[in-house]
């Protein structure tokens, strides 16, 4: 027969005429390290304590000791772009992902997951042999992609990792989180009441993984991939991380700030001769507060700090575990952020997160009520401007922004059998594009150039090993662009231009600013009115990097981009209707019907009356739940703890066929009616519409996650013949016409 592979033996009529081959698989050398990269998300530059916080972070901090503090290390602006850089060594334009992963806008540097023609670094290991394992947050699929439903080929499995355990969008609830094992969606596997944290979770599955490679092959190097949820809103942690901060920042944002920034000074990860960026617009002054937003922005930071505490008691069970198995020393660990700190908590903070993507400044009045619920499970929290300017210490601006308080993060690189220079601090300017080159570097990897028939885009990160011996080595980074949502900047030779982008103004309006970063890192000092042709150089060379590496056209778009697009081949039929059959998976938000500040029809066909859940989205801080209880019809809208409840007025009849609920939107209010088999049994008025509810999706037949409504504990299955659930999206024009279609047959009855 003809050999299809690669086989060179011979075959003769029997076994002692011929010849075997036998394929050799891939096999890195017996001395390649493990490796293992620890992200965090909306980490600033100063809150792991040894870059300067006084928030315990002990296991990390020991790695640090064990290992180098880079102080000069950038990223990009936002959580999706930044995990494209890092895992592929690339920028995030050039592999098509602008901005974050919910969404693609048909230009090639937006496309919502990563390019096939950039192989990850866990393909690339993984075609070297190596295990490869991914935990925790993924967010580089698109997420209308990321249903029971697929395609699969953008989800963690089918881009180089073996094993995957994690959340699939940019966030998910600590308590109640939505999980994926591999390629399927799993519940929890168990709830806040019985102690369960996901951070806990996933380290858990973590050492699994780990263990179950190396009790096998322990010849086989891994690479884990381990991104907590940690420290991206909700800010949430077990009441004991809580109890120990109660207090902590009573004396505000300016006095922390400071002792911060002096700290930093004395372990040498600012220069003495630093400048602490000025309070950034919005930030007031911590003895100007009222009493109300000072206990309110205290409360909120101490949550952020006891979550980042209770997730460094996570990264010390994992490195443990390594040191128990004999694999530390000779395992590449880094530590690292996405972002700088998050501004989303607006200035006061917030009890609900999601507030702030539906344009609502709860005010600390309103929000000293619930201080006790802050960083439990019913809290959906962040924290104000002036906290998280504090976590940029010694920088300005933040998350989103191309600023160093956007940008520039921690990283730790601890690898004993590598790096010789214990407690060292290295100064070069480096990216996150650099990891992925470093890696390659120091295990001997030479990138394909093309990758199952695809070319592959090339490399554009540095390695940063030189570093790990040469601590006064320059460095060999040359130029590094920045862009997110029309915010600009450039690194060049210790020159830094930047810019600040309004949306929906003219880019050539745009104001910007020149640093000699070398000497003011924290830019404060700016010199475009004395050095205009400093500053025109750099900004030519802005235009050159965008043009080479994909970032035109600009495009400032961002939370508008979240509506859905109605399309052929995609989860949302271009009618707009959903027929949901169950029993089904989690369906993820932006593949489930976008019901969030619409009007629409929802139908459940069933046999008869019977309790339990008929379909219901997001969370016990905000969602809505549609289910029969006592017999009786529900709909339950919570508005962020805020219930609109409508019960219909009778029982439903036994031989019932369909319960339906009609919500209509009219501006910024909405009401809501109850149908049994056509016939109106109950209405109200919905005093306020969320444009966006959660970042949990929706459940048919039951109430995955923490219960919408307070009607009920658990998830409330329901009991009886559900055949299917119909979900009808409207137009205005589609409103009215059923409206009069309506109002027609009750005059005809």
């Amino acid at each position: 027969m003809k050999n299809y592979g690669d086989w060179n033996g011979r075959i003769g009529t029997t076994v002692p005429e011929s010849e075997p081959d036998f394929e050799t698989a891939p096999h890195p050398d017996d001395d390649a390290p493990n490796v293992v990269v620890i992200l965090f998300d909306d980490l600033g530059f100063s809150q792991f304590g040894c870059y300067g916080s006084d928030i315990d972070t002990p296991h990390i901090d020991a790695l640090a000791t064990g290992g180098l503090r880079y102080t000069n290390f950038h990223v990009t602006p936002l959580c999706s772009p930044t995990r494209a850089a890092l895992l592929t060594g690339r920028n995030h334009h050039s592999v098509g992902m602008r901005a974050i992963s919910n969404f693609n806008t048909g230009f090639p540097h937006m496309t919502g997951h990563i390019s096939d023609h950039a192989a990850t670094v866990a393909e690339v290991l993984h075609d070297e042999g190596y295990a490869t394992f991914a935990v925790g947050k993924w967010h580089l699929a698109p997420m209308d992609q990321c249903s029971a439903a697929g395609p699969f080929d953008q989800w963690p499995c089918q881009r180089g990792f073996d094993r995957f355990y994690g959340f699939l969008d940019g966030e998910t609830d600590q308590f109640s989180p939505s999980l994926t094992y591999d390629n399927h969606h799993i519940d929890p596997p168990s709830r806040p009441e019985d102690g369960y944290h996901v951070s806990e979770d996933l380290v858990t599955k973590a050492i699994e993984f780990v263990h179950d490679s190396v009790s096998v092959r322990p010849d086989r190097p891994f690479f884990l991939y381990l991104a907590f949820g940690a420290t991206h809103a909700p800010h949430q942690a077990p009441a004991e991380y809580l109890e120990k901060y109660r207090g902590r920042y009573d004396e505000g944002w300016d006095i922390v700030r400071r002792r911060w920034f002096e700290r930093q000074i004395e372990l040498g990860i600012s220069a003495v001769d630093t400048t602490l960026a000025p309070r950034n617009p919005g930030v007031a002054a911590w003895a100007d507060l009222p009493e109300n937003q000072q206990a309110l922005a205290c409360r909120l930071q101490e949550a952020f700090a006891a979550f980042l505490d209770h997730t460094d008691d996570q990264v010390g069970r994992l490195i443990d575990d390594l040191r128990a198995l004999g694999k530390l020393d000779n395992t590449v660990v880094m530590v690292l952020g996405d972002n700088g700190a998050s501004q989303e908590g607006g200035p006061f903070g917030v009890l609900h997160e999601m507030q702030f993507f539906n344009g609502i400044l709860e005010t600390p009045d309103e929000a000293v009520a619930h201080l006790d619920e802050i960083g439990g499970p019913h809290s959906h929290t962040n924290y104000p401007w002036g906290w998280a300017q504090a976590g940029n210490t010694p920088f300005k601006w933040y998350k989103q922004n191309t600023h160093e308080g956007g940008v520039h993060v921690p990283l730790i690189v601890h690898w004993p059998a590598g790096v010789d220079d214990a407690g060292g601090l290295r100064t070069q300017f480096h990216h996150v594009n650099d990891i992925v080159a470093t890696l390659y570097d120091v295990i001997g990897v030479d990138p394909p150039t093309t990758r199952r028939g695809l070319e592959q885009i090339p490399i554009s990160g540095v390695s940063m090993a030189y570093s790990f011996a040469e601590p006064d080595a320059p460095t060999r980074k040359e130029i590094q662009y920045f862009e997110m949502a029309g915010h600009r900047g450039l690194w060049h030779d210790g020159w830094k231009a930047v810019t600040r982008h309004e949306p929906r103004s003219s880019f050539d309006d745009d104001v910007w600013e020149l640093y000699h970063v070398d000497i003011d890192p924290s830019e404060t000092n700016d010199l475009a009115a004395t050095r205009p042709d400093k500053l025109a150089e750099l900004i030519d060379l802005w235009w050159e990097q965008a043009e080479e590496h994909g970032v035109l056209p600009l495009d400032d778009r961002m939370i508008e981009l979240f509506g859905t697009r109605f399309r052929d081949h995609s989860p949302h039929p271009t009618d707009r209707r959903y027929v949901y059959h169950p029993p089904m998976s989690l369906l993820p938000t932006q593949a489930g019907a976008p019901i969030s500040g619409r009007s629409w029809d929802l139908t459940a066909h069933v046999d008869g009356p019977a309790d339990g859940v008929l379909y219901a989205t997001g969370t016990e801080n905000a969602g809505l739940s549609v289910f029969v209880k006592d017999g009786h019809l529900v709909f339950d809208y919570n508005a962020f703890d805020d219930h609109t409840v409508v019960r219909s007025d009778r029982p439903i009849a036994s031989d019932a066929s369909r319960l339906t609920v009609q919500f209509r939107r009219h501006d910024r209010r909405g009401t809501a009616r109850l149908l049994v088999d056509d016939r109106v049994v109950g209405s109200a008025d919905v005093p306020w519409v969320m444009s966006t509810i959660s970042s949990v999706g929706a459940s048919v037949g039951r109430d995955q996650g923490s219960p919408v409504s307070r009607e009920y504990t658990d998830d409330f299955a329901f009991r009886g013949t559900l055949h299917r659930v119909e979900i009808q999206l409207l137009s205005r024009r589609d409103v009215a016409a059923r409206e009069a279609a309506a109002r027609t047959e009750m005059s005809r009855q």
